[in-house]
C-alpha cells in the first residue's frame, strides 16, 4: 500500500484519460518538441509514503528552535505576542479558510464584512480616512507607498529615513526600479531621523519622505516637526512606517498629517512562524481615495435596505491603464487580515491600549536592569518596546553563547549599521515575564 496523500489508482487514470480522449499522460505533452525534453533521471531520492515524508518532516522540524523550547528577545519586524484562542477558531472555518477573492458579493458577504471590519479598525488606529483589504506584508505595503507617491506627484526622489527598517529600504528600492526611483537615505542622529538633514535633503523634487513610528531603533520619531519640515514643499508626501500595536497607545501619524501610513499586522493574531506569511496595510487621507492600490470594501445597502458590503472603486488604474498603473497588486491577504481583525476584536479597544502598555513597562524594566548592570544604552530617548544595547562584543557570538541558555537574544545590528558593531536591538513584548527578564541579563552578564 502506498499511502499516498492524493490517492489515485490506475483505474482512475485510465477513466480519465478516456474521459478526455487521449490515450496515455505521455500523451498529453506531445505537443511539446522531443529536442527541449528532459531525457535523464532526478538526482532525488525515491518518494516517500504519507506516513514516512510527515516523520521526516517532523524530525527536520524538531532541529528549529521554536518559542516554545526558548524565551525570544528577537524582533525587528516579527514578534511574539500573545494570541487569543479564538483566532484559529474562526479562522480555520472552511468558509473563511478557502475563501479566495470575493467577487461574487450575493456569496461572501461573510469574507466581505470582515474585510470591512479589518479596514474600519486600521483606519481607527491609524488615525486616517482609508484603509485597503490589506496588502502582503509591512515591507511591499511601503513599496506601494512610495509608487503612489511617484504616481501622485510625478517625481522621482524618495527621501528614506535611515532608521527605518532596513529590509523594508530594499523592497522599496526593488519596487522603484520600475519607475528609475531616486532613493536619498536621511542619515539618523541618535537613533533618530535627523531633522538638520531631512531640512537640507528635501526640494521641489521629492516625491515623499519615508519614516518609521516607531522606528527600527525602537524611538519614537517627532513626527509633528517632520511634517512641518515636508509641508514646507508643495506636493511632497509624508510616508509613515507604523507597528499597529504601538498606535494602540501612542499618537496616531494621521493626527500629525501624515498622507499615508503602512505597517504589518502580524503584532495582532499571527505568529512568528520564521517570518512570514504576514499581513500588511495601507491607509491613507480620503484624497488618496482612487489611488490607493489593492483592493476596497464599501458598506451599502440592498433592494430591502438591509446593510451589504462589495468590492468598490475597482475601476483604477492597475486595472484600466496597463503600463501607465503605479501598481500591479490584484489581491490581498484575507485570512490573515480577518486574523488580526478576530484578534483586535478579542482584545477591544482597552485589551490592545493595555497590551501596548505592558509592552512600554516591560520594556523598560529590562532597560533599567541591563542599565544597573554596566550595559550601555546608547539612545536615551522616548521608545516602545524595542531599545538598542552595546553588548560589547560582537552580537553573533553573544546570540551563539545565549541559545545555551535557552534564549534567543535581540537582533544584530552590525548587518546592517557598520557603526554599531556591537549594538543588540532587544525587543520586549508582553509576553515576557520579569523572570524571564532577568534569566536574561544575567546570561548576558556571564557570557560577556
Amino acid at each position: 500500500m502506498g499511502l499516498r496523500y492524493l490517492p489515485m489508482t490506475d483505474r482512475d487514470k485510465r477513466e480519465m484519460l478516456e474521459a478526455i480522449g487521449v490515450e496515455s499522460t505521455e500523451a498529453l505533452f506531445s505537443e511539446i518538441p522531443d529536442s527541449v525534453r528532459f531525457k535523464g533521471d532526478f538526482n532525488l531520492p525515491p518518494a516517500k509514503s504519507e506516513y514516512e515524508l510527515k516523520k521526516e518532516l517532523t524530525e527536520l522540524a524538531e532541529k528549529n528552535l521554536n518559542l516554545q523550547q526558548a524565551t525570544s528577545f528577537l524582533g525587528a519586524g516579527v514578534y511574539e505576542h500573545f494570541i487569543p484562542s479564538v483566532v484559529n477558531h474562526v479562522i480555520s472555518r472552511s468558509e473563511f479558510y478557502t475563501a479566495y477573492t470575493p467577487y461574487q458579493p450575493e456569496i461572501s458577504q461573510g469574507e466581505l464584512q470582515a474585510i470591512f471590519e479589518f479596514q474600519t479598525m486600521i483606519c481607527e488606529l491609524t488615525g486616517m480616512d482609508i484603509a485597503n483589504s490589506s496588502l502582503y506584508d509591512g515591507g511591499t505595503a511601503l513599496g506601494e507607498a512610495i509608487n503612489l507617491s511617484y504616481g501622485h506627484t510625478k517625481r522621482k526622489k524618495i527621501l528614506v529615513s535611515e532608521a527605518l527598517h532596513p529590509e523594508y529600504r530594499q523592497v522599496m528600492e526593488v519596487y522603484g526600479k520600475g519607475f528609475a526611483l531616486e532613493f536619498v537615505v536621511i542619515p539618523h542622529k541618535d537613533g533618530k531621523t535627523d531633522l538638520e538633514a531631512l531640512k537640507a535633503l528635501i526640494d521641489e523634487d521629492t516625491a515623499s519622505v519615508v519614516v518609521q513610528y516607531p522606528n527600527f531603533f525602537g524611538q519614537i520619531e517627532p513626527l509633528d516637526e517632520i511634517n512641518d519640515i515636508i509641508k514646507q514643499v508643495p506636493k511632497t508626501l509624508f510616508i509613515v512606517s507604523s507597528n499597529p500595536l504601538a498606535l494602540a497607545y501612542l499618537t496616531p501619524p494621521g493626527e500629525f498629517g501624515a498622507d499615508v501610513v503602512v505597517g504589518d499586522t502580524q503584532v495582532f493574531g499571527i505568529p512568528a512562524q520564521l517570518g512570514g506569511p504576514h499581513c500588511g496595510y495601507i491607509a491613507t487621507t480620503k484624497k488618496f481615495m482612487r489611488k490607493i492600490p489593492g483592493r476596497l470594501v464599501g458598506q451599502t445597502t440592498d433592494e430591502e435596505g438591509r446593510r451589504g458590503f462589495v468590492l468598490t472603486l475597482q475601476a483604477r488604474e492597475q486595472h484600466i491603464r496597463r503600463d501607465k498603473a503605479t501598481s500591479n497588486i490584484c489581491s490581498n491577504q484575507a485570512l490573515f487580515a480577518l486574523a488580526s481583525s478576530v484578534a483586535m476584536t478579542a482584545l477591544g479597544k482597552h485589551g490592545a491600549r493595555e497590551q501596548a502598555y505592558l509592552n512600554m513597562q516591560k520594556a523598560r524594566y529590562l532597560k533599567g536592569e541591563l542599565e544597573k548592570n554596566g550595559f550601555a544604552i546608547p539612545f536615551g530617548g522616548p521608545f516602545f518596546n524595542e531599545f538598542v544595547v552595546d553588548v560589547k562584543k560582537p552580537v553573533k557570538d553573544v546570540n551563539k553563547a545565549l541559545l545555551k541558555y535557552d534564549i534567543i537574544g535581540g537582533f544584530d545590528l552590525s548587518k546592517f549599521y557598520p557603526d554599531l558593531p556591537t549594538h543588540m536591538l532587544v525587543a520586549v513584548t508582553e509576553v515576557r515575564t520579569k523572570e524571564e527578564m532577568d534569566r536574561f541579563v544575567a546570561a548576558l552578564k556571564e557570557v560577556i
